[in-house]
């Protein structure tokens, strides 16, 4: 590399594959000697990301997705693939938690494209029973991302928003309890199931007792971990197990 030189190559991204969530980052034109003794060609050409989408409203649950998205951009066994984590908000505008956080989303529910994400995931809100109009159009969002074969997962009254959309209708699924979807007056009450959490061919359910069970499938279905890591992260953070932490140490 010539003396002197500050290396600040800045790079492009863009989408990747449609449906893959993946943007790429690539270096500009620009002699390869200057990257000689310092970046692998490998390092150099492409870096690939996958976006996980967040959603954030007023009265957010903040205890409901906390273990889900630390882990996903923190990142999960050394095999696994890097993750970001970004908010949609209604509008661009500040949110409030229930717990008196305020979040400013990266961008509005209306800029949400599925071909650019590996997940959205709806928390439990208080909005959810009290102003289910308002975040409807999430359950709506849901509704597209399972269609164009990207997963979701929510947990709580992100449920009963489902429901309401008539997502649950034909796939197995869990909540708070079957009488709190039942109220919703949804048509699918046969196909509920009294667990923690469900993963029913990428769509993810859970109650809001259950944020590690919740994450745990996100894990999986991320492909974040493998089986048995997977099960030591459970193990550890569930039950404090620390021979778990030996697994998940070496993963």
């Amino acid at each position: 590399m010539r003396t002197g030189s500050t290396a600040t190559f800045d790079r492009v991204r863009h989408r990747g594959p449609p449906g893959t969530g993946h943007s790429a980052a690539i270096a500009p034109e620009g002699e390869l000697s200057d990257f000689d003794n310092i970046l692998s060609f490998r390092q150099y050409v492409v870096i690939s990301t996958a976006t996980v989408h967040l959603a954030v409203y007023d009265t957010l649950a903040d205890w409901e997705y906390g273990h889900a998205v630390a882990r996903i951009r923190s990142g999960g066994s050394r095999e696994s693939r890097d993750f970001s984590v970004a908010t949609v908000g209604p509008t661009g505008e500040p949110v409030t938690t229930m717990g008196g956080v305020r979040i400013l989303p990266d961008f509005a529910l209306a800029d949400l494209d599925p071909g650019t994400s590996a997940m959205l995931i709806l928390p439990g809100a208080a909005l959810w029973d009290t102003d289910p109009a308002a975040l409807a159009p999430y359950a709506r969002a849901a509704g597209a991302f399972l269609a164009a074969g990207v997963p979701v997962a929510a947990i709580c009254g992100a449920t009963a928003g489902l429901a309401r959309e008539g997502l649950l209708d034909d796939r197995p699924h869990t909540s708070a309890v079957a009488e709190y979807l039942a109220a919703t007056g949804y048509a699918g009450s046969a196909h509920y199931r009294d667990e923690p959490a469900v993963n029913a061919g990428g769509l993810i359910t859970a109650g809001p007792t259950d944020p590690l069970a919740f994450a745990r499938e996100i894990f999986a279905e991320l492909e974040l971990y493998g089986p048995e890591a997977l099960d030591a992260w459970y193990r550890l953070h569930a039950f404090s197990d620390p021979d778990a932490y030996e697994v998940l140490m070496s993963s």
